[in-house]
Formats: C-alpha cells, structure tokens, sequence
C-alpha cells in the first residue's frame, strides 16, 4: 500500500491509532464497550486492621482504668524537682559521652585506617577489647579500680613519679560514668566513622591530592563532609541508645534520672508511678532526638535518590 492511498483512505490506518473521540476529548458514546477496572479487594488487610485497633483499644482502656499504675501519683511527680535533677545529669551525662566517645572513636577509625601496622593494631585491639565486654562490667571494674591501682602517677617507667593521685579522689561515680560510657561508645563510633569514610569514593581522594590538599585537609574538607551521610543515621540510633543505656549507671549511684526516680519509690514504696515517670521521661526525650536525627538525615542526604 502506498502512502498517498493510506492518506486518502482513513479506515487503512493501524489499528493501534485513537479514536476520533479520544484525540478531540470528547466522551465515548460507548462506554459499556470498554473495560471496567475493578479495584482489588483486600478483604484480609482490613480485617487484620480492624483486629489490630480492636487490640490497641482494649489495651489502651486496661491502662488507663488499671487503677495500679496510679496516674495521679504521676502526675505529682512527673515535674517534682527531684526528677528533673536526675533528668539533667541524664541528658548532660548523654552529651557528654557521645561528643567524647565520637572524637576518640574518629581518632580511632583513623588510627584503623592507616598505614601503620602498630596505630592498626592498636585500634584493632581497642575495638575488639571494649565490644567484648559488657558495659555494665565495665562500670563495675571502674567503679572499684582503686583496689588495683590506688594511685595513678606520671613519670618515667621504673623511674621516679612526677604527679600521682589517689584514684579515690579521682573517680567518683559521676567519673566513673563518663570514663565507663565513653570507652565504651568509643569502640562502636570508631566502627561507624570507619564504615562512612570507606563509603567515600576513591577518586574523592584522587581529587585532593591532584590539588595538592594533604591528608589532614583531604580528610577534615574532603572525606568526612561526605562520609556523614553514612555515619549520621547509625550515630542517630547510638545517641537514643547512650541515652537509654545511662540508666544502667544507677547501679553505681549515679543521681540520674533512674536512680531519681528510685530513691522515691524506696521513700513511698510507690514503684509502679515511680516507673512510668521516669519511662514517660525517656520516651518524650527519644521522640524528640528520632524527630531531629530525621531532619539531620534529610540534611546530609540532599541531592541523592533517598533524600525525602
């Protein structure tokens, strides 16, 4: 068939073309022809849903009319200047341990990366000691080292002491929980900044050296600006961690918010209330770091097909 009787004659053309109606927007004028779509039932997933909130209602009434959680004993002490004092040692002791632990663990994630087989093996070791003890070993061994050291000194090995202190004098429990925390933390930071310096492309750092940047610079403008769009997320989840895993430093009479919360109940045997002030607490202050750690994220991850 030639082109100029395809043009002449219209009902030649392939059958794939739209209808007249369908180029000029006019409605069909034969609707029952076409195809209906049908949308799928999902008969199950509702019912599931349904047997879901059936469940959280029955749940949320048990707790609320359980006259043993005694939420009037709540809410006297929820802000009773007792508790807020153990929550600021709370939130101060988590900042603390998290800035100090990331800056060893940086320190650490370097030392692992380098060339050098004693500062590799060195970091190696520290990581592999410190995740291999349980944390709450760790304060306890803190906790009683002046029964190994009761004195720290510097000076020269088999020499003479140029400073010594009695250890007793210089690690209190407060000490002994940021000393305790931060080695601690500093063995998972250093496997984090690690990882999200390794996500860094190579060429990245073909780049600076090209320009003469040393590695110094290269790492501090060029590596970790971009590593932290790997290391924000698992840091995010570490600092909801730290801040939950303060509590266990209430087993060396820390006054935070645990242990603020203890001292009342051992006062007016009220444990239950005493319990759900101080997990109210927690999970206010988790909400609002998970809402920040959303938009850190979301900052470090513009420009990539996962940023929202």
């Amino acid at each position: 068939m030639s082109l100029g009787s395809a043009a002449t004659h219209p009902e030649t053309l392939p059958a794939t073309t739209s209808p007249p109606y369908e180029r000029d927007g006019a409605p069909d004028p034969d609707p029952g022809a076409r195809p209906r779509v049908v949308p799928v039932r999902r008969t199950g997933q509702w019912i599931a849903a349904a047997v879901v909130i059936l469940l959280l209602a029955m749940a949320a009434n048990s707790v609320a009319r359980n006259k043993a959680f005694q939420w009037d004993v709540v809410g006297a002490y929820f802000t009773s200047s007792s508790v807020l004092r153990g929550l600021g040692l709370t939130l101060w002791l988590t900042a603390v341990v998290m800035v100090a632990g990331f800056a060893l663990g940086t320190l650490l994630a370097v030392m692992r990366l380098s060339a050098n087989p004693v500062l590799n093996k060195v970091s190696w070791g520290y990581v592999w000691l410190f995740r291999s003890v349980p944390v709450l070993v760790q304060l306890l061994f803190w906790f009683n080292i002046g029964a190994l050291y009761p004195t720290l000194g510097l000076g020269i090995p088999w020499g003479p002491e140029f400073v010594s202190v009695h250890t007793v004098n210089l690690f209190g429990p407060t000490a002994v929980a940021v000393v305790g925390l931060t080695l601690h933390e500093a063995a998972y930071a250093a496997e984090v900044v690690r990882g999200g310096i390794l996500s860094v492309e190579k060429g990245q750092l073909e780049a600076a050296q090209s320009l003469g940047l040393g590695r110094g610079r290269t790492l501090r403008r060029v590596v970790l600006p971009q590593a932290m769009r790997s290391i924000v997320p698992p840091a995010g989840n570490m600092l909801i961690g730290a801040l939950k895993g303060t509590s266990i430093v209430s087993i060396i009479a820390v006054n935070d918010l645990l242990y603020s919360a203890q001292l009342v109940y051992h006062r007016t045997y009220q444990v239950i209330p005493m319990l759900l002030v101080a997990t109210l607490w927690y999970v206010l202050v988790t909400s609002v770091l998970s809402v920040g750690q959303h938009y850190v994220e979301r900052r470090y991850a513009r420009g990539t097909a996962g940023a929202r």
